[in-house]
């Protein structure tokens, strides 16, 4: 398997999804992660035990699995001033230095970047936070459902203006995920500006700055008129200016969504593949212009038509069509989705019990190659062998044990 990161060493001293998702994806392309835990509590999300109201199995739990794979935990306590010592001797052999505390915290335990960057002057400081690293706020946390979801503006163009209240974000992590894809990118940019220039520098990367690069589009929109979308409560049909974009009923419950942004040169292949040919004959329908001006009646034929077969005859059926389409998944639909699959997106590993488990990888692929990676680590499973591999004696690691400074 290609792995660009081989030889990169990154110390995590983080907690939760957002910044050990970063962890997690550089993990996956190779690099050495050695993930830092409380020697007795560990990572806080390890207690959590239920993810959206379904029960947790703490042995295979998919909030530790997602974001850790593929690292190795050691057990640090970095209030003391023996571990602080230790945190700087793996610090001087990393290449980057991940975390997501607060300031206040990481001066507290001596982890700022004026701490860590006394011992190695080379190393890539990374930081993820709530709001940012500047500002009034920026000793304020907060989780994806806050900063990603809620103040962002994401959720509230997310709530259709009929519903009494907002939406809530309904995918554990969604936020941090993809903020945490954000860390991984400014990492490795980092690291090749290190390469090409000597140069060292400090990245961020917040959940309220991922939100606003998600909705940019939006946002500048915006600015440059005062006006703004939000999404409309679920109907049967094609959009006020674009019949052949829409989510469409099928007769058993199912839904169609049809996206063809651009329609030249596929009206005709679209009504046929609706099984009403003769629409595009109709001169309200036969450009594109005339289509737009005509969109509710046209809707209204493709409702119909959608409305008389079930969803598997329409997910079958529209394959051959040019324009685009998806059918509405599930979660669980998507985990059997063939072209999911074609492209190795799940990884099979061995969980804590021996059995199989299975993650989703990373949305970069090299060289075609499915990934190839190792479970989460259980807390504080590599604390010896590692600080034995770093060059520790064995009557160290037995007074930093006794000292209370490592599992």
């Amino acid at each position: 398997m290609t792995q660009v990161m081989k030889g990169v060493r990154v110390l995590e001293v983080a907690q939760f999804t957002f910044v050990p998702a970063a962890g997690a994806i550089l993990a996956d392309w190779g690099a050495d992660v050695i993930k830092i835990e409380h020697p007795v509590r560990g990572d806080t999300q390890r207690g959590f035990i239920n993810m959206g109201g379904i029960p947790v199995d703490p042995n295979r739990n998919p909030l530790i699995e997602h974001p850790n794979r593929g690292k190795r935990s050691v057990g640090i306590d970095v209030s003391t001033k023996e571990g602080q010592e230790l945190l700087y001797e793996i610090a001087k052999t990393a290449d980057v230095f991940l975390t997501n505390y607060l300031p206040s915290v990481r001066q507290k335990n001596k982890f700022d970047i004026e701490h860590i960057r006394a011992v190695n002057p080379n190393i890539i400081y990374a930081r993820g936070s709530a709001y940012g690293d500047k500002g009034a706020e920026r000793e304020v946390g907060g989780f994806d459902g806050t900063a990603f979801w809620s103040r962002s503006g994401v959720g509230y163009a997310m709530t259709p203006a009929e519903l009494e209240g907002p939406l809530s974000q309904g995918i554990m992590a969604f936020g941090d995920s993809i903020g945490g894809m954000f860390i991984a990118g400014g990492i490795s940019a980092a690291l090749f500006n290190r390469e090409r220039t000597g140069e060292t520098v400090e990245v961020d990367v917040s959940l309220l700055s991922a939100a606003w690069w998600s909705a940019g589009a939006n946002i500048t929109q915006v600015l440059e008129t005062g006006k703004t979308t939000r999404n409309s409560m679920p109907t049967s049909g094609g959009a006020a200016r674009n019949p052949l974009m829409g989510n469409f009923r099928t007769s058993d419950g199912g839904t169609i969504n049809l996206c063809m942004v651009s329609p030249t040169g596929l009206i005709r292949d679209a009504f046929a593949h609706f099984g009403i040919p003769e629409a595009a004959d109709d001169p309200r329908f036969a450009d594109v212009r005339s289509l737009i001006d005509h969109s509710g009646p046209a809707s209204e034929l493709i409702v119909k038509a959608f409305a008389a077969k079930p969803f598997a005859y329409w997910r079958q059926h529209l394959k051959t069509m040019k324009g685009q389409w998806a059918p509405i998944q599930s979660l669980q639909d998507l985990t059997t989705d063939d072209q999911a699959l074609s492209n190795d997106m799940l990884v099979e590993l061995e969980g804590d019990d021996g059995k199989p488990f299975k993650v989703v990888r990373g949305p970069v692929q090299f060289n075609h190659e499915p990934l190839k990676t190792t479970r989460a680590p259980q807390a504080s499973e590599h604390t010896e062998t590692f600080l034995m591999e770093l060059g520790l004696e064995w009557d160290r690691i037995e007074s930093l044990k006794a000292a209370g400074a490592i599992a």
